[in-house]
C-alpha cells in the first residue's frame, strides 16, 4: 500500500499555519461519477442543508432577494443587521412570504387605489398579482385581483384599480388543502387563487409560482411548516434582546451573534439567554479561529460555530490588530473539537474559489460563508456600476468606516469610540450574473473535486480527513504559480 503526501494532523499540527492556497489535495482512485455525490451537510445541530453555502450578514451581500434565493437554491442566507430593527423584521417576513403554499397574510389594496401603488409594490415586494377588497384591508369582502396582464399596457399609472381589476374570480373555500388548491391552479390555468371564507373575505392566497418553485427549486431550504429557512444576525448588545425578540416573532430560523473576536463574556451571556429564552432557536457562534474559544462557546449553548478572523479580501483584522489564524488551520482546529460535541463549523471568509471551498470542507468544514464570491451578483443589494469597461457592484466590509458610521461597529464594540479603527475596506467586485446560474455552478465544480479525491459525500470526507486517507500536500510559491494560470500573452477568464 502506497502512503503519498501527508494526512491533515502531520500538516496542521506544526508551528507553520496555512491558508488554501497553501495546501492541496492528492487525488485518489475513482469508481463513480459527480452526479453520485450528495452536498448535503448540516448548517447547525438541528437544521440540516441540500447544500453547504451560506451567505455572509453583510449589508452588501444578504438582505431578503439573497436570502430567498439562496433557501430556494438549497443553501441558506443570513440577513445583515446594519439597519434598523424593523427593517431586518421585514426581510425576515419577505422571505417567509416565499413560502412554497399558502400566503396566509397577502397584500391587499382598494378599488380606490390606483396604478402607481401596485408598481411600487412590485418594486418593493416583488410581486404584482394584487387581491383587491372592498376597504383595502382583509376585514371586508373580497372584490377583485390585479395582475400585471391588467396593467402591462395602461399609460395612465393615476387610473384606479377598479378600472382595470379583474371581476370575475376564480376562488377556493378556507379548509382546502394545498393538493386540492393546486389541483384547481393547475387545471383553471390561472396565476392566483384566493381563498376565502364564508362571507367572502380573503384569509389566504395561493400563487402558480409557488408550484413551479417546487418543480424548478427541489432542493429548497424548508422548515415543517413549508416555509424558506431565513437566520439573521443581531449584536452580543443588551439591547439586541428586543431585536432578537421580533424577529423570533417574525419567525427567524436560526441567530448568527455577529462578532469579529467571538470568544468573550457577552456573546456567551447572549447564547446562554437566547437557548434560555428561545430554546426553539438555533444559535451560530463566533467568529473565532481556536480550539478553546470553540469549546468555550459549544458549552455555553452554541449549535453552530462560524470560523474565520481576517481571511476576508475586504478584511484587514489581521494586519491592523494583529490577531487571526491563517483560515486552513483555524478551520481544522476548531472542526477537531467541535466534532467531539456534534456541532458544525461553517468556515467564513477566504472563499474565492472552487477550490476553497472543497479546502474547507476537507478540513472539518460543513459548509462555507460566502461573501464577496456572491457580492455581484443579481441577487445582492445595490446597484450595478460601470468602472474602466467592467459591470461592478459594491462590496464592503463590515468594518470599513463607511460601514460602521452606519452601525457596523456593533460588530466590533466601537459605538462608543470617539476614533474609528477601521478593520476593513470598501471595494467593489466583479458582476457574477443570477445566483441561480452561479450556485449550480459552485456545486457541479464541487462535485467533480470530490469525485476527483474519491468520496461522495461531505461525511465520508471528514471521516477520510480524520482516519488518514485524504491526503494532503504544502505547496511553494513556485508551486502555487504553477497551479494558476501562467505563460501566456493574454487570456479570458470565465466562470459560467
Amino acid at each position: 500500500m502506497f502512503i503519498d503526501g501527508f494526512s491533515a494532523e502531520q500538516v496542521f499540527t506544526q508551528i507553520t499555519g496555512y491558508t488554501y492556497n497553501d495546501i492541496i489535495l492528492l487525488p485518489r482512485y475513482i469508481d463513480f461519477d459527480a452526479k453520485d455525490v450528495t452536498l448535503k451537510t448540516q448548517l447547525t445541530r438541528n437544521i440540516s442543508l441540500q447544500l453547504p453555502f451560506v451567505s455572509s450578514p453583510m449589508d452588501t451581500v444578504t438582505e431578503e432577494k439573497m436570502a430567498t434565493y439562496m433557501a430556494l437554491l438549497g443553501g441558506i442566507g443570513i440577513l445583515h443587521y446594519n439597519n434598523t430593527i424593523q427593517e431586518q423584521v421585514d426581510m425576515v417576513k419577505k422571505v417567509k412570504r416565499f413560502e412554497n403554499g399558502f400566503i396566509t397574510d397577502p397584500v391587499v389594496l382598494s378599488p380606490n387605489h390606483i396604478i402607481r401603488d401596485v408598481i411600487e409594490i412590485k418594486r418593493t415586494h416583488g410581486f404584482s398579482g394584487i387581491p383587491i377588497t372592498e376597504d383595502g384591508t382583509l376585514s371586508t369582502k373580497l372584490v377583485g385581483i390585479v395582475t400585471a396582464r391588467d396593467i402591462d399596457f395602461e399609460k395612465d399609472i393615476t387610473k384606479k384599480l377598479s378600472e382595470v381589476m379583474t371581476k370575475k374570480l376564480v376562488t377556493a373555500n378556507v379548509g382546502i388543502s394545498l393538493n386540492e388548491a393546486n389541483t384547481i391552479l393547475r387545471t383553471t390555468k390561472v396565476g392566483k387563487l384566493p381563498i376565502v371564507d364564508s362571507l367572502g373575505r380573503l384569509k389566504g392566497l395561493l400563487a402558480r409560482t409557488d408550484l413551479k418553485k417546487n418543480r424548478d427549486f427541489p432542493l429548497a431550504t424548508k422548515n415543517q411548516n413549508k416555509q424558506l429557512r431565513v437566520g439573521a444576525a443581531v449584536s452580543s448588545r443588551e439591547e439586541d434582546k428586543v431585536r432578537l425578540a421580533e424577529l423570533v416573532k417574525a419567525g427567524i430560523d436560526v441567530v448568527v451573534i455577529d462578532a469579529a473576536q467571538g470568544f468573550n463574556k457577552y456573546q456567551i451571556d447572549m447564547i446562554k439567554y437566547i437557548k434560555s429564552n428561545y430554546p426553539e432557536i438555533d444559535v451560530i457562534g463566533g467568529n473565532i479561529v481556536t480550539e478553546e474559544q470553540a469549546e468555550g462557546l459549544i458549552k455555553a449553548g452554541a449549535d453552530g460555530l462560524r470560523i474565520g478572523m481576517g481571511p476576508g479580501s475586504i478584511c484587514t483584522t489581521q494586519e491592523t490588530m494583529a490577531t487571526g489564524r491563517p483560515q486552513a488551520t483555524a478551520v481544522y482546529h476548531t472542526a477537531r473539537i467541535a466534532a467531539k460535541y456534534g456541532i458544525p463549523v461553517i468556515a467564513d471568509g477566504g472563499i474565492s474559489t472552487i477550490g476553497h471551498i472543497m479546502k474547507a470542507l476537507s478540513l472539518g468544514g460543513s459548509c462555507v460563508m460566502m461573501g464577496g464570491l456572491l457580492a455581484g451578483t443579481q441577487e445582492s443589494p445595490g446597484e450595478y456600476i460601470y468602472k474602466d469597461g467592467m459591470r461592478l457592484k459594491k462590496y464592503r466590509g463590515m468594518a470599513s468606516v463607511e460601514a460602521m458610521r452606519e452601525g457596523g461597529e456593533k460588530r466590533y464594540y466601537a459605538e462608543s469610540d470617539n476614533v474609528k479603527v477601521a478593520q476593513g475596506v470598501s471595494g467593489a467586485v466583479i458582476d457574477r450574473g443570477s445566483l441561480v446560474d452561479f450556485i449550480s455552478y459552485l456545486a457541479s465544480g464541487l462535485k467533480y473535486a470530490f469525485q476527483d479525491v474519491g468520496f461522495k459525500n461531505i461525511s465520508e470526507l471528514h471521516s477520510g480527513m480524520n482516519n488518514g486517507e485524504l491526503r494532503f500536500q504544502v505547496r511553494s510559491a513556485a508551486s502555487i504559480k504553477e497551479g494558476g494560470v501562467h505563460d501566456l500573452y493574454n487570456y479570458e477568464k470565465h466562470i459560467l
